[in-house]
């Protein structure tokens, strides 16, 4: 038996992404240097939408790149043949940027190390920051978000589903569980 925890709705989702919007304007002092990267998938609607957002709140439009990092993992072969690549499509340079890469969930940071090495191969960043929405626990890396929508303690039973409407036709996230 499955049960699912609704643990974040539509305006949760946007009430989050608002406030960290107006956090990375404040850390970085405005929007020089700026650039967005999301990560494959629902990172890139989740980058979308936080460059929207300042653009609604400096008036100044962002560039927002696309990251698969797919040939990056450490666990490429658990996929065998099986795994889909996509293009990077990256429509800045990210030399002297201010990085802010966005994801959807961070959990072990296995995805956000790839991700790091994926980045540093398209160029030499002023800085790399880190924007999730969910922060579930359970690292196996050193890795921390700079910026976080919520923190959601799980247990290994336990999983993140996150539903985005530009993917899913919906905004929510979900706990899910598996009881026996």
């Amino acid at each position: 038996m499955t049960i699912n925890n609704i643990v974040m709705d539509q305006s949760a989702i946007n009430r989050s992404l608002s406030r960290i919007a107006h956090e990375i304007l404040e850390r970085n002092k405005g929007t020089d240097h700026l650039a967005f990267i999301g990560i494959r998938s629902r990172g890139i609607p989740l980058a979308w939408r936080l460059a929207k957002k300042i653009e609604q709140i400096e008036g100044v439009s962002l560039p927002v790149g696309e990251l698969d990092i797919t040939s990056y993992r450490d666990d490429l072969e658990q996929f065998g043949t099986k795994a889909e690549f996509s293009a990077n499509k990256l429509p800045f340079d990210v030399t002297g940027k201010k990085v802010i890469l966005v994801d959807d969930v961070l959990f072990t940071g296995r995805t956000i190390r790839a991700a790091l090495d994926a980045v540093m191969d398209h160029g030499r960043p002023q800085m790399i920051q880190l924007a999730v929405l969910i922060d579930r626990g359970h690292r196996e890396l050193p890795i921390k978000a700079d910026f976080i929508g919520k923190n959601i303690p799980t247990s290994h039973l336990e999983g993140i589903q996150v539903y985005l409407s530009e993917i899913d036709g919906t905004d929510e996230v979900l706990i899910v569980r598996t009881e026996p």
